[in-house]
């Protein structure tokens, strides 16, 4: 561990800062770097700064004279609406800088780690799905939504790489929505609507990841890579009526045909943007094994599936994500 020099991609998003924030802290980590079009909103007091577009060749010139031994990819769009980026160029950012990391990565001998904040959205979610996927399930269903198909040519990547790159070890973190009450995710302004829409006729099991967990075991699998991927999840589910219930919402069942069109609308009143792949899971349901995170990585999370729901409303302070439905309706 002793002078370990780590690089992160993404280092403006909230969980690359928190990470940076994090490892600048360890007396084991030598030096950090973030690389990014935009520069993070925090101070970081040690960490380089290196202005790059990930989907740029020149990124293999840059990276090389680092000596950084781990990589962290944290440069994944999962809402490019939110982002304000079209589905084209989240695609090329997933995918195409995916390929040009790795292209950099052939020309810094020194990497020994490559560790990636992917996402459980590969599994999908499925009617009649396992009960908890594990890490060899990945191709159990095919690959429905655009993002799903940019996780799987991710993860594609990457294996040909590790196999091509045995003294690489490769860590892909298939993490599950986050939810807390900091940060502003689906699950966030799914819970903060006015009534909460719900398809009708189903109550599926969730399971989410709570924000600090998130980074927590982004720190560990970063301390301690494994080969492979790995489960990031909350232990346990939470059934979606009793979800709403927990957060003292209303909810709204709608009709399958109907639920886009609500979504639609309440993307137009500026309520929510909910992903293809998020309205799946509130329909059908996702849940997976966290066995190898928690004997391999060495993290146990600290909230279960309903502790992770009750802290953010506990802690939620009425913090408006969504605009009051009198506005909205005005709007």
């Amino acid at each position: 561990m002793a002078g370990r020099r780590i690089l992160i991609t993404g280092i403006a998003s909230y969980l690359g800062t928190e990470l940076a924030r994090r490892l600048e802290q360890d007396p084991d980590v030598e030096y950090v770097a973030g690389l990014d079009t935009r520069r993070p909103k925090a101070t970081l007091e040690r960490t380089e700064f290196i202005e790059a577009d990930i989907r740029s060749p020149v990124i293999g010139r840059l990276i090389a004279p680092t000596r950084v031994d781990t990589i962290v990819h944290n440069q994944i769009v999962r809402r490019p609406a939110a982002e304000r980026i079209s589905p084209r160029a989240a695609h090329d950012i997933n995918v195409i800088g995916s390929l040009q990391l790795l292209a950099a990565c052939e020309k810094a001998e020194s990497v020994r780690a490559i560790v990636i904040r992917g996402s459980a959205g590969i599994y999908g979610a499925e009617p009649g799905a396992p009960q908890f996927f594990s890490e060899d399930m990945a191709q159990l269903y095919p690959l429905r939504s655009r993002f799903q198909r940019d996780v799987g040519e991710i993860e594609n990547l990457f294996e040909t790489y590790r196999r091509r790159h045995p003294h690489v070890t490769c860590t892909m973190l298939r993490y599950q929505p986050t939810i807390g009450p900091t940060q502003d995710t689906q699950v966030s302004r799914y819970l903060a609507m006015p009534v909460v829409p719900t398809y009708l006729g189903f109550d599926p099991r969730l399971q989410w990841i709570h924000e600090r967990d998130a980074i927590e075991a982004f720190v560990a699998a970063v301390k301690k890579p494994v080969r492979g991927a790995v489960n990031v999840a909350a232990p346990g589910t939470i059934g979606l009526t009793k979800m709403i219930r927990r957060a003292g919402k209303l909810s709204l069942p709608l009709a399958a045909p109907v639920f886009p069109t609500v979504v639609t609308m309440g993307r137009r009143l500026g309520l929510v943007d909910f992903s293809p792949d998020f309205r799946r899971v509130l329909r059908y349901g996702r849940a997976v094994d966290t066995t190898r995170l928690v004997e391999e990585v060495g993290y146990q999370p600290q909230f279960d599936a309903v502790g992770a729901v009750e802290d953010y409303v506990r802690t939620l302070g009425g913090r408006r994500l969504v605009p009051p439905l009198r506005e909205a309706v005005t709007r």
